[in-house]
């Protein structure tokens, strides 16, 4: 079929394109509004790629268009509630895509810009198994160039919009904008609530025509034959149009192939980056990422899972069972039936599988945790609310829901698995990272969820040889027409081959499943109540210490002139930022995150004062922390695996101090480096020029030789915390005699504070000479009676 816009040039399209240079935004929304109203299609369509390219950018993210992921109502109120009214469901553009759509006109989209499985698939002459891209596939003509997909206009519309949340790249002004208040964001949930409503029929498409209405899609024949994989399910579209049989059946049937495109372009272009091959694939340390998801990203596929829960929980309480199924069900009812695992399902599961192993450690991981615990609750966005208990527990979960925990196991299951190894790797002593704890173990600690998905494990893990009439058949997904299990009795066992139908589906038929409440996982939930109740210790060590070095700083410290502790026992967290709330809140989580996984997984309370004693978090007679668990070797100390992770969570630390000449130490924030430099180069030519004399000195047995070891001698090495052996050895060889050591007075400190003194001496009218004279033997005095206490501190040791 030859495509029309592509045939000449657009008087129309290059006004408009003029227009959009010269004149303001809102004047420009307001000649579009004129020109579709006003143009019959046959002009429109020539400007419909333009237009919808304007708005959403490039496909290769050059163009921002009107970048709707910053737009926002607080910010830019005009031009927000322009592009809202512009590109609202009922509004302006939408009646353009209605309009083309009712002439059939098809439009070039390059499979280039697809997702990465559905690209390779297509170009390997292969289709995908999502009805979306059945006959549609353009190769190109002798001398072409790649493969296009021929779209209807409100395919094209939805396959930008869709795109542009990837496409388009945020500007560097726009980091800190809030997604839930942006207009692409909005857009996305009145689409959904639009086309996937929860109360009554998907509104008709306006027309321009009096009484007119969009016709359906009309399948075409693919240019090409093609090999497929997966199963083939035809649109509830076509399966309801070509077994229309009045004209007054349900109107909804007319229009259901909006919903359906709107969620499978939704679908493929948010989620399906990843196939099960690459996803087994990626499980290798070494293999490269293909796609890596954004926050914000993250936050709108959120929303779509949100509103998917509500839309299927819409159906009334006698059309959910199996045995509601019947030719009097409407397309609606059962699109709202299959929607969430017919294609929602797989691609979600490898989304969030590979969001798991690939996200980084910091609290940026919130966004897809909430995603994930979003769709293990449907019974949030239920209609009827489940009642709350009269003791203020939490809500029961009730047994309706118990085929959607047995039919999405792995979502459960192996995900919480996932989160496990990633707990155990963060510091669980900052706030942000305790909540996401506490987050996932209130939700897995409501009452009868786990008992369900124990259920489902035990369905899953039954032996074959009890059903000896399944022996012949293989597991796959169930098909979109209906359920597969129709014709078998409904018994326990129907049930059981669900479960493992959805296992071997998503993790392949050679899968090796861990359950949930086996011996393995819950080694991991013990090790990780471990480092719960040692972060918890942490947190008010950390407060303790914090509170110390605050009330014991000295007043110059203030100033800046106090230097900084290089040998703190712990490393900076987020808990010195936020103060002593931050420590409360990290107690309260963990503290409740504990007794929930206690509850989960029936933890009693001597089970859990056994492992805070194998961990060691008992502190020693000094009430300084311990260091990390070790083992000693030939070369020094050793780090074990709990050592790693202690030193990781930032709950134990080594005691670094520096033990080298602390002549050559590096040059301190509290130090003038030039005159540091003058000094030591001062110092170490008096030393070279009077070593002699000073060893003489220092050797004497009277007054004179203490008050001259004092001064010249530095403190025995030995009585330094030597760690490893290997420090030992390198400093028993290294002895140093005698010598001047004048970087004392290189330090901010020092001269400030004899420059107080000098200040205070002047309002007593003493000047500088006779000042520095009472200084000098103020310090001979103190340094004469130091002399005689580090003797006799000596002879005392011996």
């Amino acid at each position: 079929m030859a495509f029309p816009y592509l045939q000449q040039p657009s008087f129309l399209l290059a006004s408009l394109k003029a227009d959009s240079i010269n004149k303001p935004f809102a004047q420009r929304c307001q000649d579009l509004v004129k020109v579709i109203e006003d143009f019959p299609a046959k002009e429109l369509h020539s400007i419909f790629p333009w237009l919808v390219e304007s708005i959403f950018g490039s496909l290769d993210g050059v163009l921002i268009g009107w970048n709707l992921r910053c737009l926002q109502g607080r910010v830019s109120p005009v031009e927000y509630s322009i592009a809202m009214e512009f590109l609202d469901p009922g509004g302006p553009m939408m009646k353009l895509v209605y309009k083309l759509q009712a002439e059939d006109y098809k439009f070039e989209f390059p499979v280039s810009y697809l997702p990465g499985p559905v690209k390779a698939s297509i170009q390997e002459r292969v289709l995908p198994d999502s009805p979306l891209y059945h006959n549609k596939v353009q190769f190109p003509p002798t001398g072409g160039l790649g493969l296009n997909l021929a779209l209807n206009p409100f395919e094209y519309y939805m396959f930008f919009f869709a795109l542009s949340l990837i496409t388009q790249k945020p500007l560097s002004g726009a980091l800190h904008v809030r997604t839930s208040h942006c207009a692409y964001f909005i857009l996305v949930d009145r689409y959904l609530s639009w086309f996937l409503p929860t109360e009554g029929n998907v509104l008709p498409p306006l027309s321009s025509s009096p009484g007119g209405t969009s016709p359906s899609p009309a399948p075409r024949t693919p240019a090409m034959p093609f090999a497929s994989y997966g199963l083939h399910h035809t649109s509830l579209l076509k399966r309801h149009i070509s077994h229309q049989t009045s004209v007054n059946a349900d109107p909804a049937s007319h229009e259901i192939w909006r919903s359906e495109t709107l969620l499978q372009v939704f679908v493929e272009m948010w989620l399906h980056h990843y196939s099960l091959e690459m996803y087994q694939k990626m499980q290798s340390p070494h293999a490269k990422e293909s796609f890596t998801p954004t926050e914000e990203h993250v936050l709108v596929v959120r929303l779509l899972l949100k509103h998917l829960h509500a839309f299927s929980n819409s159906l009334k309480p006698e059309q959910v069972s199996p045995s509601a199924h019947s030719h009097a069900t409407s397309p609606l009812e059962e699109f709202k039936r299959a929607a969430i695992p017919r294609f929602v399902q797989q691609k979600l599961y490898l989304f969030l599988q590979h969001c798991f192993g690939h996200w980084p450690l910091d609290a940026s991981f919130r966004a897809v945790l909430e995603m994930w615990l979003s769709y293990l609750q449907p019974w949030r966005y239920a209609p009827e609310k489940q009642a709350q208990s009269s003791d203020g527990q939490a809500r029961c979960v009730s047994e309706r829901w118990a085929p959607f925990v047995q039919e999405n196991l792995l979502m459960y299951t192996k995900l919480f698995v996932g989160f496990l190894s990633r707990a155990l790797r963060t510091d669980l002593v900052s706030p942000k990272n305790a909540l996401m704890v506490f987050r996932v173990a209130k939700v897995f600690a409501q009452p009868n969820l786990a008992e369900m998905i124990q259920k489902g494990e035990q369905l899953f893990l039954e032996p074959e040889l009890v059903i000896p009439h399944r022996q012949h058949r293989f597991f796959t997904a169930p098909t979109f027409t209906g359920s597969f299990l129709s014709s078998w009795p409904p018994a326990v066992t129907d049930t059981s081959f669900k479960v493992k139908s959805h296992v071997y589906s998503l993790e392949g038929q050679d899968c090796k499943y861990t359950p949930m409440f086996g011996p393995e996982v819950r080694t991991l939930v013990l090790r990780l109540a471990q480092l719960i109740t040692q972060a918890k210790q942490t947190a008010k060590s950390i407060s303790d210490q914090c509170g110390e070095s605050a009330a014991g700083r000295p007043f110059l410290s203030w100033l800046g002139f106090y230097p900084s502790d290089t040998n703190s026992s712990y490393s900076a967290n987020d808990l010195d930022e936020m103060g002593q709330d931050s420590v409360r809140k990290t107690d309260e989580y963990l503290e409740k995150a504990l007794e929930y996984l206690g509850q989960t997984f029936r933890l009693n309370e001597a089970q859990l004062a056994q492992l805070t004693l194998a961990l060691g978090t008992t502190q020693d007679e000094n009430g300084k922390k311990q260091l990390p668990d070790c083992i000693v070797g030939e070369d020094g100390l050793i780090l074990t695996p709990l050592g790693r992770y202690q030193i990781i969570n930032g709950l134990r630390r080594f005691e670094i101090e520096y033990q080298g000449d602390s002549e050559l130490q590096p040059i301190r924030s509290y130090e003038i480096p030039g005159l540091v430099r003058v000094l030591f180069r001062l110092s170490s030519a008096i030393n070279h020029r009077f070593a002699d004399q000073m060893a003489a000195l220092c050797s004497r047995a009277d007054f004179l030789g203490s008050f001259c070891r004092y001064h010249l001698m530095e403190p025995v090495l030995a009585s330094r915390h030597l760690l490893s052996p290997v420090g030992q050895s390198r400093s028993a060889g290294c002895v140093r005699g005698p010598r001047l050591s004048l970087r004392f007075l290189g330090s901010y400190r020092t001269l400030l504070s004899l420059l107080l003194a000098f200040f205070v001496a002047s309002l007593f009218r003493i000047g500088p000479v006779p000042c520095a004279l009472l200084l000098v033997l103020g310090y001979f005095l103190y340094a004469m009676a130091m002399a005689l206490l580090t003797e006799r501190g000596k002879l005392h040791q011996l």
